[in-house]
């Protein structure tokens, strides 16, 4: 029997699964990071190699000799189709890249595509639009609009974003916990004009930051963010370098310092209420809705002209992925903002399991034909 693999390769983690040709899931893998421009393609391969290679063992009989199924023997089919979504892929030249190896792998040629068209398969399943969105909203953050091609595929119509955290990555986690730092520092520069015994300072999301990153004083924050990456882990037999008893903070590439703090932020801002929080995630979500709104158009004609690949609202679903736009309430953040803009979707769905949808389509697909 041949399969249908659809992996989900995403900057925290990476998510493959199996499914026979009814759509039935057989298997599922889960492993680290698979970033693809973070990581380079020997560190992705290795990703994906143990994360499918995991899925295939749990319900595979074991070869003779205890050879691992990847990758498959000539003269065996292991593989009907396969879909990878990658994150860090967003040209032509780095999907060449990725095709060889992972047909070597695998046996088949995979589509290789950035993992926001994972999360736009929903548009096929509903006959009253006729585009989508997809908005990833986790580690990273990139939105990417698209319409139906033939059969069940994907004709990409925009993107905006996903440049990673260093020059961008708007609604992502290192962007909340960027925010988070500059709003507090901000507090704290407009507080110093202020006599002492009149400055208002109290803040849970302030309170919970300094105590992650162990410090007292506001602007030992700045030492927190910009203090080097650390030095790569010591071989074994070698003499470790650097200070032993220092802060935890420095043994965290400075990226992970930030995006560490959107959990506290988010606790900040839903369960106390924090109006330092609230603000905060207020300015990542109209920057992420700023972003969905470069691929809309407007509802009604005002008169002007629009090209022809932005969409409207109201023919549209919303495909939220990721692990902020997980948590409702900051949905419902964004949604508001679009709202404000007079953007209102037609259709709305959070995909969870964007490597099942996927393995499940593949197989919708071939059953099709």
């Amino acid at each position: 029997m041949s399969y249908y693999l659809c992996v989900d390769c995403g900057g925290s983690k990476t998510a493959a699964a199996v499914a026979d040709r009814d759509g039935n899931i057989l298997a599922r893998g889960i492993g680290g990071p698979s970033n693809f421009a973070y990581l380079g393609l020997e560190n992705f391969m290795q990703a994906v190699t143990s994360t499918v290679t995991s899925a295939l063992q749990s319900f595979l009989p074991a070869s003779e000799g205890g050879r691992p199924p990847l990758p498959p023997p000539s003269n065996a089919s292991l593989f009907a189709s396969a879909w990878f979504g990658v994150s860090g892929v967003d040209s032509a030249a780095a999907i060449a890249r990725l095709v060889p190896p992972l047909t070597t792998l695998l046996g088949v040629t995979p589509v290789v595509a950035n993992d926001t068209h994972l999360l736009a398969a929903p548009l096929s399943m509903h006959d009253d639009v006729s585009a989508a969105i997809g908005c990833v909203s986790g580690t990273g953050g990139i939105v990417v609009s698209f319409r139906q091609a033939g059969g069940a595929g994907l004709e990409e119509l925009g993107r905006v974003g996903g440049w990673g955290w260093i020059l961008g990555d708007e609604g992502g986690g290192f962007h909340v916990g960027r925010e988070a730092v500059r709003q507090i520092l901000w507090e704290a520069d407009c507080a110093s004009v202020v006599e002492p015994e009149k400055r208002h300072m109290d803040s849970t999301l302030k309170t919970r930051v300094m105590k992650h990153f162990g410090v007292d004083d506001v602007y030992e924050l700045l030492t927190v963010v910009h203090w080097p990456d650390p030095l790569p882990v010591t071989a074994p037999g070698e003499k470790a370098t650097g200070e032993t008893d220092a802060p935890v903070y420095t043994k965290m590439v400075r990226e992970k310092r930030l995006s560490s703090l959107t959990p506290l932020v988010f606790a900040a801002a839903f369960e106390d209420r924090d109006p330092l929080a609230l603000r905060v995630l207020g300015r990542t979500s109209q920057e992420l809705a700023d972003q969905m709104c470069v691929l809309l158009r407007p509802e009604e004609g005002d008169g002007q002209e629009y090209p022809a690949r932005k969409v409207k609202a109201s023919e549209t679903i919303l495909c939220f992925g990721g692990s902020l736009v997980g948590v409702a309430a900051y949905r419902e953040l964004i949604l508001g903002e679009l709202a404000k803009r007079g953007h209102v979707m037609k259709r709305w769905t959070f995909v969870d399991d964007a490597a099942g949808v996927g393995a499940k389509g593949l197989a919708a697909l071939a059953k099709a034909e």
